[in-house]
């Protein structure tokens, strides 16, 4: 099996799983290796996300760790089983950054979706129009051809919200995003309009974080969580100057679900909350 050149974010959880529990139980990279009947490398690779593994490896490793939680083990095998499948966003790798790819994999395999948002909307409930001009102001200038792929690849995000069962998904917004006028009166407009559509779905839930609120001030970093099967799995995506940066670590976890718990304690209730977009609206 050939070495993954950009494993996705999933495909590097499921190694770290792994290199925890092998850690925990206090045995070797050498010793896994063995009960495997392979070597020190391979089992670096498979750690590193790298390399895939079968169910039936991960459910032997799990034995030879004394792993009894039933319930990680059986997401840690249909990871892997997922792994070998093709979602719609395989038809742009290779064409788009792995972070791309990365986000629409997350979402569609989470159980629950929570996002902090300080300066724009959230990507699947965005509108073409917006899309086009959040990219419009990429530095370097984007050719025609890979402005279109990302707006295309962007609004396919939205079939997570058209699912039977779609995900929870839980957005907190600062005032600020609400009120930027990205590509103009018009399309500001018609995105608030939008996404208050949007909030009108059964799993979509909607806060807005006012001006004058005065007990949180951590609104200047996006943070996207994602709910894994089981809490050992989730995965929180922060921006950054470079791109997205995927955190799964423990500590990052607890920090940035703690985050989002008081932005949603600070945030205005939900009818609220709807009012206050809808009145931002109309002064458009």
């Amino acid at each position: 099996m050939p070495l993954r050149e950009n494993p996705s974010a999933r495909q590097v959880r499921l190694g770290s799983e792994l290199r925890k529990l092998r850690e925990f139980a206090g045995r070797t990279a050498r010793e896994a290796a063995g009960l495997l009947s392979t070597d020190q490398a391979k089992i670096s690779h498979i750690e590193a996300g790298r390399l895939g593994v079968s169910e039936e490896r991960i459910r032997r490793l799990a034995v030879f760790y004394s792993c009894d939680d039933v319930k990680l083990v059986d997401a840690l095998c249909a990871v892997a089983r997922e792994s070998r499948g093709q979602g719609w966003w395989e038809a742009y790798r290779g064409v788009l950054a792995p972070g791309f790819l990365d986000m629409a994999e997350l979402e569609h395999h989470a159980t629950h979706l929570r996002a902090l948002q300080p300066m724009t909307i959230p990507g699947v409930f965005q509108t073409e129009d917006y899309v086009r001009a959040i990219y419009g102001g990429h530095i370097p200038a984007l050719p025609a051809d890979e402005m279109d792929l990302r707006v295309e690849f962007r609004l396919k995000r939205r079939q997570i919200l058209e699912r039977v069962a779609p995900p929870p998904f839980t957005v907190v917004m600062h005032e600020a995003a609400l009120r930027m006028r990205i590509g103009g009166r018009k399309v500001a407009r018609a995105q608030l309009e939008h996404l208050l559509e949007a909030s009108e779905r059964p799993a979509v839930t909607l806060r807005v974080i006012p001006f004058d609120n005065e007990r949180f001030v951590e609104a200047t970093q996006p943070v996207f969580y994602a709910c894994g099967v089981v809490p050992q799995l989730d995965t929180v995506q922060v921006d950054s100057a470079v791109g997205g940066v995927f955190l799964g670590v423990g500590t990052q976890l607890k920090k940035y679900g703690t985050l989002l718990d008081l932005a949603e304690r600070a945030a205005l209730d939900v009818q609220r909350s709807r009012r206050f977009v809808q009145d931002i609206a109309r002064e458009l």
